[in-house]
């Protein structure tokens, strides 16, 4: 002989199980904010930016996320990103040197910091040279 479950029963269970449910999701719904917070973040693919211009050694080429230069021997992409407050820094041609216009910080062409208030060097990028265009591929 089996007894069978109330109807009040059910729905209460029903109803509990419903809002466990719910809490779950919930719970996870904050959750995903809180581990970025925390700093966890998924790793971004790399971004390949191709320069279709020729470059002259002792020359430089600007784009809004890198100045590009060359010398006989290497080839190098420095962000344009200050490492103090991620201002974009201008190149002065006849210093050779990076400038921020935001709080005056000073790097040199391999992205080192001359003058502050930044501390941390700039960003290089890897470049592949090519001989037919695009010329360069920057990886960032």
């Amino acid at each position: 002989m089996t007894k069978s479950i109330p109807q009040s029963k059910r729905k209460a269970r029903r109803v509990l199980l419903t809002r466990r449910a719910l809490l779950i999701l919930g719970g996870l719904a904050l959750l995903h904010p809180i581990l970025r917070f925390i700093g966890f973040h998924v790793p971004r693919k790399p971004l390949r930016v191709e320069v279709t211009q020729r470059l002259v050694p002792g020359k430089f080429f600007l784009s809004p996320q890198f100045i590009l230069f060359a010398t006989e021997s290497k080839f190098w992409a420095v962000s344009r990103k200050c490492t103090h407050l991620g201002c974009t820094l201008n190149y002065n041609e006849n210093e050779d040197i990076l400038i921020c216009p935001c709080h005056q910080s000073h790097f040199s062409k391999e992205g080192l910091v001359l003058h502050g208030p930044a501390q941390n060097p700039l960003k290089i990028y890897e470049v592949e040279k090519r001989e037919s265009s695009p010329f360069f591929i920057v990886t960032m």
